[in-house]
């Protein structure tokens, strides 16, 4: 397996797809998954000739599983030492929920100097909780419920986690069991301590300050009908925290839209990026 060791001796898998000497697009992904989200658009932009990079975050996938340092942080630290190992420049980074979170902090604190573009997908920032100063958040029961849940019989949990993240609990929806059985397999494959401290990095961490140092051109893309990470607090928040940000909303579409919706979502990031 192609891996990274990290500062502090975390060995981090990625994938690393297409022409070595390409434009390189690196993609984060969400809680509880892995690299393997990202496949759909590893091929697709691997065959419009970028070079395409996708890592499983420390303690989920096949990266190591550690006790410590499950933090937003430290998930930023990670993705600049996978971005400084492989020494890519003018990258396009890709962030969906948790991942775009990770790509957030990774700007705040290891700024833009290696990076073209940002794309943030269903993403966490601003800030998922319910706070006197962020009255539209979620309430902290509903994290300490996806906590018991996956505490309690995780398995089951991440497979009734797929009807809202796909929106397959809508009228009409056309469930598809491949990408339930695909998402609990990508989630199982994680560690339990990292799945459950992620779930508080995922949740408390504040991107405000973050958003602030953005300076390349930014795309916000998320659907309006995402009931894991609700649009208003989210999206629309992030778009009007960075400047110059461009907003495009799936009407109707659900938290899993780059799986269920891969062909549109790989379109309209491909005329992003070439804009």
């Amino acid at each position: 397996m192609t891996t990274i060791t990290t500062r502090d001796g975390t060995r981090i898998f990625y994938k690393d797809w297409g022409d070595k000497a390409a434009q390189p697009i690196v993609f984060s992904h969400g809680w509880p998954l892995t690299a393997d989200a990202w496949d759909a658009q590893m091929v697709f932009f691997a065959e419009q000739g970028f070079r395409t990079i996708a890592h499983d975050r420390r303690s989920h996938g096949r990266s190591d599983q550690v006790w410590n340092g499950n933090t937003m942080d430290q998930y930023g630290d990670d993705l600049a030492e996978l971005i400084a190992q492989l020494d890519l420049s003018n990258a396009v980074l890709v962030g969906h929920s948790t991942g775009g979170g990770e790509v957030t902090r990774y700007i705040g604190r290891h700024g833009t100097a290696r990076i073209a573009k940002v794309a943030l997908v269903g993403a966490v920032t601003p800030l998922m909780l319910k706070t006197e100063a962020n009255p539209g958040g979620l309430p902290i029961e509903v994290f300490d419920g996806i906590r018991q849940g996956t505490r309690a019989d995780r398995s089951q949990f991440f497979l009734d986690l797929t009807m809202p993240f796909y929106g397959y609990n809508r009228d009409g929806a056309a469930v598809s069991e491949g990408v339930r059985r695909e998402f609990w397999r990508q989630g199982m494959l994680g560690g339990l301590k990292g799945q459950l401290d992620s779930i508080r990095a995922f949740s408390e961490s504040a991107f405000h300050a973050d958003l602030a140092r953005f300076d390349v051109p930014t795309l916000v893309l998320h659907g309006d009908d995402d009931q894991i990470v609700p649009f208003a607090n989210s999206a629309l928040q992030t778009a009007r925290l960075v400047k110059g940000a461009e907003l495009k909303v799936y009407e109707g579409s659900s938290h899993g839209l780059a799986q269920i919706e891969a062909e549109r979502f790989n379109a309209d990031l491909l005329d992003f990026i070439h804009a």
